[in-house]
């Protein structure tokens, strides 16, 4: 990512056409952002393992006719998730969930085409400067690999065990969250006029830091929704009758507790919460005691403001079992968090 990042800015175009490049990909961000929110409804309605053929170029129409349900609905009774799962599901139940993972890979594919078409006309007639086509061509790969992430993670998912991997669920999510913070990134230095570049802030470190904690925090979230890590100890600021439960240590080697012991991982996620809460809020009184530039302290308010609301939410969301729009609304607001950190780290930047 930070090779992607640190690419050299220009100023060769005009303003007025860089800002239309911006303006491009801070949508196809948006588009990312909704894509990470329906992958985690996708998730919590159980939906991601009923689409068992990946056809990235012909996949784009559903069933039209009752016999292509039908047809489809067989498929999918050949895996273990209907057979083990959900064995007499009947059909409109199967188009319920089809649904949603339909949904999530034609998004899939809408992002690509909004990507791909745009950068193809700019770069042909000149309207992005050199230096930064290798950076949006990485952008790209990245977008690809993360579609094939995507059906990595579904295959794990098709076999006797019938639930996605959590790794790769983390990498999936991970991926998508590093193309999202690498649009936002570029678009911001598109839309920074010559005249306010100047020096890098020293505090551009210490939320640098910030950020990456807030980025292993989504990561450890991935783990806690693909081993269903959120509907235990659904109590706070307990779990269960003590503030650290007794079977945080129960794995061996002893590492294993924070890759595949459910309640170690929860607890985990809880605590980094506690964390980044305090780094940022540190952060924020720098920020606010260094003076930096107007859009430096208005990007640290928004940073810290964001982190609280995720943190209720989280707590909201853990109390209340995690229903699928209370878990979407903390995935979502874990991007935001992501963007403001984004967002505050570039302002502190050149």
């Amino acid at each position: 990512m930070s090779s992607v990042l640190s690419l050299p800015y220009g100023h060769d175009l005009p303003y007025s056409n860089r800002r239309k490049l911006a303006t491009w990909l801070l949508f196809v961000a948006g588009l990312v952002f909704c894509m990470v929110v329906l992958g985690g409804v996708t998730r919590l309605t159980e939906s991601g393992l009923s689409m068992v053929e990946w056809k990235p170029v012909t996949g784009w129409l559903p069933p039209l006719s009752e016999e292509a349900w039908v047809a489809e609905f067989d498929k999918y009774k050949a895996f273990p998730e209907y057979q083990k799962v959900n064995k007499g599901m009947s059909l409109d139940e199967f188009k319920s969930i089809f649904a949603f993972e339909y949904a999530h890979r034609v998004l899939g594919r809408l992002i690509g085409l909004a990507f791909f078409l745009p950068m193809m006309f700019f770069i042909f007639t000149k309207k992005v400067e050199r230096q930064h086509i290798p950076r949006l061509v990485g952008l790209l790969i990245l977008g690809g690999a993360q579609g094939v992430m995507g059906w990595v993670m579904v295959k794990s998912g098709l076999v006797d065990h019938p639930d996605v991997s959590h790794y790769r669920l983390t990498a999936h999510l991970t991926l998508a969250c590093l193309i999202f913070a690498a649009l936002l990134w570029t678009a911001l230095d598109l839309l920074k006029s010559p005249e306010r570049f100047a020096g890098t802030h020293p505090l551009r470190s210490f939320a640098a830091f910030g950020l990456l904690l807030v980025l292993l925090q989504i990561m450890i979230g991935g783990f806690v929704a693909g081993l269903n890590a959120g509907f235990i100890y659904n109590n706070w600021p307990m779990m269960g009758d003590s503030f650290i439960p007794d079977d945080i240590w129960h794995m061996t080697p002893w590492y294993l507790n924070f890759l595949e012991n459910i309640a170690t991982i929860q607890f985990t996620h809880r605590m980094m919460a506690y964390v980044i809460f305090a780094v940022l809020l540190v952060l924020f009184l720098k920020v606010r005691a260094a003076n930096p530039t107007p859009e430096a302290k208005s990007a640290a308010h928004m940073l810290i403001a964001a982190v609280f609301l995720q943190i209720l939410i989280g707590i909201w969301t853990l109390v209340a079992v995690v229903p699928i729009t209370l878990g979407a609304l903390h995935q979502a607001g874990g991007l935001v968090v992501l963007g403001a950190g984004v967002l505050l780290v570039h302002r502190l930047s050149r």
